[in-house]
């Protein structure tokens, strides 16, 4: 495969049961193949999405100094600022080139999360931050219960399966600066390849080429979606619920020619997590003779906190 399939989250929506079971089938085979997909229809407004990236390209604008001082210190950089080159890829110690924030969900309008996930950090140079990417958190997560009751039914559960798990889920909005690079980098790139920690992760079209994901065939193949696109993919924890039949795609993002090094790249992915108690257990209906199972029982929660001592965010 060297394209990357799109889909439109309407035809899941129509009402009709038709359109609605070729959504499910087309995105479940796209998944299925390659991991990745290009979707349109989805619930985030062209007006909110410029809106957050002009508050995200103001804030990495501030110094240093004030952008350290909403870094969380053994805060394993889930919440608000982490500095340049301080996350790496499993299995590599080399950073990262890039710089990047977290919002997470609003503690404050869900009391119910208060014991459970720290509060988001409130950026006050900036008097709209935090307003719009709770706005864009809330689109984004709404997106994604809808991909996953489609994907839900393709795996032969029912619609809803996923909604318990995903209600007050532990997910990430990240804000990503890949800022100019001044000199050749000693083996490190923008994003080294790697598999999103999550059961899905919804991209917002990114600003810029360098996006690249590793097909079946063991070819990279650009990955870049249309202004009305969002870029989806499959997780970790999705693949690891599947037992592989879902399978979280690698992705890098390559360093850009020598000739751009000046220019900034921006990127908004959205990590849709669940909560820290769901299962990842291997689901019965995708094992078999040809298909045994590959990974041992383990809670989303604890599975999170390995992956984030492997990319160097938290000090065991």
């Amino acid at each position: 495969m060297q394209n990357i399939p799109k889909a439109d989250l309407n035809e899941f929506l129509s009402g009709n049961s038709r359109r609605k079971a070729a959504f499910v089938k087309k995105i479940g085979t796209a998944f299925q193949e390659i991991g990745f997909l290009a979707l349109k229809g989805h619930f985030l407004e062209d007006k909110l999405q410029d809106a957050l990236y002009k508050q995200i390209h103001s804030f990495f604008k501030l110094s240093n100094k004030v952008k350290s001082s909403y870094e969380i210190k053994r805060g394993g950089g889930q919440r608000g600022y982490t500095g340049f080159g301080k996350e790496h890829a499993a299995g590599r110690s080399v950073g990262d080139l890039k710089e990047f924030w977290h919002f997470g969900q609003n503690v404050q309008s869900k009391p119910f999360l208060k014991n459970i996930y720290p509060e988001n950090i409130i950026v006050k140079e900036l008097e709209s931050f935090n307003k719009i990417g709770n706005l864009v958190f809330l689109k984004l997560e709404k997106t994604a219960k809808i991909i996953l009751q489609a994907l839900a039914l393709y795996l032969k559960l029912d619609q809803q399966y996923f909604d318990e798990f995903i209600d007050g889920g532990n997910s990430i909005l990240r804000a990503i600066h890949y800022p100019p690079i001044k000199e050749a980098p000693k083996g490190a790139e923008r994003a080294a390849a790697h598999g999103d920690i999550n059961l899905i992760t919804l991209l917002i079209g990114a600003q810029g080429s360098g996006l690249q994901v590793l097909n079946h065939q063991n070819q990279w193949i650009d990955a870049i979606a249309n202004p009305d696109e969002l870029m989806i993919n499959i997780g970790d924890m999705l693949s690891r619920l599947t037992n592989d039949l879902l399978p979280s795609t690698i992705h890098r993002v390559v360093n850009p020619p020598k000739e751009t090094w000046g220019s900034s790249r921006y990127s908004l992915p959205f990590f849709m997590h669940p909560i820290p108690h769901m299962p990842l257990n291997c689901l019965p209906q995708t094992l078999g003779k040809n298909n045994l199972k590959k990974y041992e029982d383990i809670l989303a929660g604890e599975f999170l906190f390995q992956r984030l001592v492997a990319l160097g965010l938290i000090k065991k």
